[in-house]
C-alpha cells in the first residue's frame, strides 16, 4: 500500500508555487538551497510519515540524472 497522496491536496496549488517560487527572489544560490532545505525539513515534518516522506523522496528522484 502507498503512503504517498497521490490525488491533489492544494484547493490552489497555483498560488502555492507561486509562493515558493517567489521566497527565493533576492537570495543568492547558497541561501536559495539553505531556504529549500529548511522548507523540505519544515514540510517532512509536517507530514510526519517516514513512507511518505521515502516515496516523496523516490516520485521527486524518478527520471533525473544524478550528477558527479
Amino acid at each position: 500500500m502507498t503512503a504517498l497522496r497521490h490525488d491533489l491536496n492544494l484547493a490552489r496549488p497555483d498560488d502555492v508555487y507561486n509562493l515558493i517560487v517567489d521566497a527565493h527572489k533576492g537570495l543568492d544560490d547558497a541561501q536559495c538551497r539553505a531556504f529549500d532545505a529548511r522548507l523540505i525539513l519544515l514540510l517532512a515534518n509536517q507530514v510526519g510519515d517516514e513512507a511518505a516522506i521515502r516515496e516523496a523522496v523516490d516520485a521527486a528522484l524518478a527520471g533525473l540524472v544524478p550528477t558527479a
